[in-house]
Formats: structure tokens, C-alpha cells, sequence
């Protein structure tokens, strides 16, 4: 489903970015606070709590672990690189790390975006991820959203929807893991996940933090 949108924004595109609006929520409660585990992790490997809540290790709370996820997809979807960005954080719950994040950013090409991040309650609807990914630009506009498996762009006057299965939007790993081991067997294959992507999405939540801890608009650096 990804890709599939991926293929869309390289074929079609939405021209010059201008505003993105970016929503993720996850099961992560009762992680990030303490008070009980992941759950979608095995019983019989669990990490120690400190892994997640403990910021000398982690870096932070819901950012570090989750929104992760929705910038290596959005950004990786348009391309764009955040400038600067102003954050808030909460925790409830007196959790040790933060569990819900709001985000404003500017990226370079001075298009803006929003992002938030919440931990879910591990029974509501789906028990499922949410991450939905809207972006405008000059020239359309893009719909991603994994919790309705749902995948349409609009690019100069032409609408494309990709037609896709109810449970296509649910996580799971096996491109990386097919990427990995077609790495290591020498043959051909397409990085879904190159490096510098990476970058970006650190930078982004590096501004985040910044801006949460000093409570101004921080830029990268």
C-alpha cells in the first residue's frame, strides 16, 4: 500500500508542497507510562521498562518510539525536509516520558505542516496503528491512511484512488526483512529505507525536542 503510494507521488505528484497534515495514534499508553507493557510484544522478550521510559536511553517518549513511523513515512512520501517547528508535549498518567505530542513545522521550501501524536487505548475501534498523511500542493493533493486502507492522489484535474484490501494498511515487517536479505545475497532491490531519510526524520524530532524543552521555535541545525 505504501509503495503503491509511493508510485503514485513519482508518477503523478502533487507538484511544490505547501501544507501537510500528519495524524498518528498507537497502543502505547500503558507502555510509556509504566504501568504495563506493549501490546503487540512477545511475552517471552519483553525489553526492560527502561528501554522506553527512561529519557537517558530513550531520547523521549511518544516521539522517539512511534512518531518515527509517520515522519519516515511522510517525508519519505514528499520529499520534504523540515526547517524548523514548534512542539508541545504531555504526559499523564505522571508517566516519565511524554505520551502525546503537537507539532507545527515549516519545511524548506516554506510549505508547513501539522503532526500529532497520541497513545491509544489498546481496545479501541481496530486495535489498530492510525497514521494518515495528508498533503496539498500546487499542483494536487495525496491521501494516505492505514487505518481505513485508504490511497488516492489528485494531480491536475485527474483523480487516482489504488484500489487496496481492509487489512492492506496493517504493520508488518517483511519488506525490510526481504530488502535485508537481498542485500546480503548480492541481488537487486529498491532501499525503501535509504539513510538519508533517516536523517530527516532526526532531524524533525530533534527540532521537536528542542522546541518542547525551550518552549520557542527551533530550527535545524
Amino acid at each position: 500500500m505504501m509503495v503503491q503510494a509511493k508510485e503514485l507521488m513519482e508518477k503523478h505528484g502533487i507538484g511544490n508542497l505547501e501544507q501537510m497534515t500528519v495524524h498518528m495514534s498507537s497502543m502505547t499508553r500503558e507502555l510509556l507510562s509504566n504501568t504495563g507493557a506493549y501490546p503487540d510484544a512477545a511475552p517471552e522478550t519483553l525489553p526492560e521498562q527502561r528501554t522506553w521510559t527512561d529519557p537517558k536511553f530513550s531520547g523521549g517518549g511518544y516521539g522517539q518510539a512511534q512518531l518515527t513511523h509517520a515522519l519516515g513515512m511522510s517525508l519519505w512520501l514528499t520529499e520534504a525536509r523540515v526547517e524548523s517547528g514548534f512542539a508541545m508535549m504531555s504526559a499523564p498518567m505522571n508517566a516519565p516520558v511524554e505520551l502525546h505530542d503537537a507539532i507545527s513545522y515549516r519545511f524548506d521550501n516554506g510549505a508547513i505542516g501539522s503532526m500529532a501524536g497520541g497513545s491509544s487505548h489498546v481496545e479501541a475501534h481496530k486495535k489498530q496503528h492510525v497514521i494518515e498523511v495528508r498533503a496539498i500542493g500546487d499542483e494536487g493533493q495525496l491521501l494516505v491512511d492505514v487505518e481505513r486502507a485508504a490511497v488516492w492522489l489528485y494531480s491536475k484535474g485527474e483523480n487516482y484512488r489504488v484500489t487496496v484490501g481492509d487489512d492492506d494498511g496493517k504493520y508488518n515487517c517483511v519488506g525490510p526483512i526481504e530488502a535485508l536479505v537481498s542485500a546480503g545475497k548480492g541481488e537487486k532491490f529498491r532501499n525503501y529505507s535509504p539513510g538519508e531519510l533517516g536523517a530527516r526524520s532526526v532531524e524533525a524530532l530533534d527540532v521537536a525536542y528542542r522546541s518542547a524543552a525551550s518552549g520557542k521555535l527551533e530550527h535545524r541545525l
